[in-house]
């Protein structure tokens, strides 16, 4: 109900909706809707207010989880720096002191994590090293720790009266003659006729060995008496060897000479790391000179295969290892080089003879066979020998040995026969089983390879253990009346109970198995062989052990367990029982071992010791009034029967950690290689 003159009244203008847009200076973006109230501000006065005004919002528990968790996570940041720093600190003045300390070397190149150092000159630093303990080790890393090269250089002059008894020995001596036909096998004189594809594993190096982290100095850990009595029998056969037959193969004391196999300085090349590791730095320097300036093998000389890789390329590649001069490492790549034409047969089974210097090889005079030792007990010389050069011919001809030998038939459960064809490839004189002469290291390099490649190589292993089994089931008896477990051999299916001092290898071989992870059973048969091998030395006149002896089997009064045939009873000065002692020792901590070493290096001084320096072979163990001198010093002696006594006589287990270390069969260390 309008009036009329409402109704004539003109309309209200048009109503109009509108926003504003207004541009700051620091270019933000202000906005007002004529619809709304308040504007959006993006700045970060804008964002602080808008956190401010949200943590307000939250109730008061929330807002104090969130502080205790803000508090949480500092206070894990300060905890982890802390434990941080140093290592880091640490490792950054580790490298700038290592990079001063092991200057660069021409041809070298650098690898991350290698298991080598450096090679250095020894007579620049000899003076200022050492013994040092091993670094700890984390307990999550895997595979075998780093290498850590131990020069236990210290004084270690002495009384040469202290500890020993001194003996007289007569200075009447019979000549060993050998028949032409005979082998000589590790120093023993052998009749030629007697009735009786792993997985590849080559690791890629430099052409040298890089550096390893080095751990601060330790203390030295100090030498005992009984030490100190091996480092005196060492300085003794030393000087006959040094006044009467220095740079030649062997010294006979007894004549004050010298005797030559090979002229390539056997003698003081196996002995290179013994008197590194007893610490002998006079001594070493001197020999080093002689291997820089006279050791030449560009000689027209037949030499041993086996013989030479084990004596001299083993003594070069350990010595190498030890001081990290690389001048033995030089001299190791040249006398392996040179040995390289023996595999130049039809089947690839090595010859057993080289000569050097001409580059050919060729079988024994009155065979085309090879001992299978021979040719299976050089592979852990050739295969360090690649991986420090970075040449595969070395360990690729010894590995196809290892593959061929692996796939024969004419094996017994385990057991292999003594000779292998080098054109046909194939056993020979089968039928015929010891773990003598001839054998003996073919079961131990099955072992050390398998655990040298860082046990990845179960063709290795397989064979090993096979071969342990073949010794239970065909080789074992006990004698009468001590029932002293030994083993014997087998011709033809006739038990023979001859067991030689070679044998006397098994137990260290038994107990190193079982301390890498082989069945228990390992160890309690290598503690019963080494009680028998003890045996073979005191149940003799002078406490020595024959070469062979023969077992009773069935009990007869006034009868030892042990029977010695007159053309056995030499002594050779072999290591193979004090080897087996050490690894007792040392995986067993009995001290009944450390014991039996010390009557047997006594023995060594009372009976074999001549007045005018150096150590003779004997004739005649059943003799304590006439021993028989056979005026002649094996290089083993040095090599490894005193360097073994040495380290049976030590508690520092990381004196050539054996997780670190594997002993060729000359007993010249090398390093277990690293995991992959």
């Amino acid at each position: 109900m309008y009036s009329a003159a409402s109704s004539a009244s003109p309309p209200p203008p048009p109503r109009r909706d509108f926003i504003s847009v207004t541009l700051s200076p620091g270019g933000a973006l202000e906005g007002a809707a004529a619809i709304g109230g308040s504007g959006y501000n993006n700045s970060k006065a804008w964002r602080r207010r808008s956190c401010v005004r949200k943590w307000k919002q939250l109730s008061r528990l929330q807002r104090s989880v969130i502080l205790f968790l803000f508090a949480f996570l500092a206070v894990c940041g300060v905890i982890t720096y802390a434990n941080m720093a140093d290592p880091w600190k640490s490792l950054t003045n580790r490298s700038s002191e290592e990079q001063k300390t092991y200057p660069e070397i021409p041809g070298l190149k650098p690898a991350n994590q290698a298991v080598l150092p450096i090679p250095q000159k020894a007579n620049a630093h000899l003076g200022d090293l050492s013994l040092q303990k091993p670094p700890k080790q984390l307990p999550a890393r895997r595979g075998p720790p780093n290498l850590q090269i131990r020069p236990p250089w210290r004084d270690t002059r002495l009384n040469p009266q202290q500890g020993v008894a001194n003996g007289e020995l007569s200075q009447s001596a019979k000549e060993h003659k050998t028949e032409k036909s005979a082998i000589s096998w590790r120093g023993a004189v052998i009749e030629p006729d007697q009735s009786m594809e792993p997985p590849s594993n080559k690791i890629k190096e430099p052409d040298k060995p890089s550096p390893v982290e080095f751990e601060d100095p330790k203390e030295p850990v100090p030498l005992n008496e009984r030490q100190m009595a091996v480092i005196e029998a060492f300085r003794h056969a030393w000087k006959g060897y040094k006044e009467f037959a220095w740079g030649h193969d062997e010294l006979k004391p007894i004549s004050k000479s010298f005797s030559e196999w090979f002229g390539l300085g056997l003698t003081l090349i196996d002995a290179l790391d013994t008197m590194w590791i007893l610490g002998l730095k006079e001594e070493f320097e001197e020999a080093r000179k002689w291997v820089a300036t006279d050791l030449n093998f560009d000689k027209n000389v037949d030499v041993n295969l086996f013989e030479s890789a084990i004596r001299i390329l083993g003594g070069l590649l350990s010595a190498y290892h030890l001081s990290g001069d690389s001048l033995f490492l030089e001299k190791a790549k040249d006398i392996g080089s040179r040995l390289m034409p023996a595999f130049n047969t039809p089947s690839r089974i090595p010859f057993s003879d080289v000569n050097i210097g001409r580059g050919t090889a060729h079988p024994p005079r009155w065979t085309s066979d090879s001992t299978v030792a021979e040719v299976t007990s050089i592979q852990l010389e050739f295969r360090e020998l690649s991986r420090l050069t970075g040449e595969d011919k070395f360990q690729n001809a010894v590995d196809g040995v290892m593959k061929h030998v692996h796939s024969l038939a004419g094996k017994n459960d385990g057991l292999v026969p003594m000779f292998i064809n080098t054109n046909s490839g194939q056993f020979t004189h089968l039928g015929v089983y010891t773990l003598g002469a001839r054998a003996d290291s073919y079961y131990e390099y099955l072992l050390k390879q398998w655990i040298q490649g860082g046990k990845k190589e179960n063709e290795l292993l397989e064979d090993y253990v096979k071969g342990v089994e073949g010794v239970k089931m065909h080789l074992l008896r006990k004698s009468q009346p001590r029932r002293l477990t030994f083993v014997g051999e087998l011709a033809h299916g006739r038990f023979s109970a001859k067991m030689d001092h070679l044998v006397c290898f098994l137990p260290g071989a038994l107990a190193l198995g079982a301390h890498n992870g082989l069945p228990a059973d390992h160890m309690a048969l290598a503690v019963e062989l080494a009680e028998t091998c003890y045996q073979m030395y005191a149940q003799m006149e002078t406490g020595l052990s024959p070469e062979i002896v023969h077992f009773n089997m069935h009990a007869q009064k006034d009868r030892k367990d042990v029977d010695i045939k007159m053309a056995d009873r030499h002594n050779l000065l072999r290591p193979e029982t004090v080897e087996s002692l050490f690894y007792l020792y040392r995986f067993t901590g009995d001290k009944k071992y450390q014991n039996w070493g010390w009557e047997i290096l006594q023995s060594f001084n009372k009976y074999t010791r001549v007045p005018a320096g150096g150590y003779t072979s004997i004739n005649n163990v059943q003799s304590t009034s006439n021993p028989e001198p056979r005026d002649k010093m094996e290089s083993f002696f040095l090599g490894e029967t005193l360097k073994y006594l040495f380290l049976l006589f030590s508690d520092d287990v990381d004196l050539i950690n054996l997780d670190k270390y594997i002993f060729n069969t000359e007993a010249h260390p090398l390093p277990i290689w690293p995991s992959a």
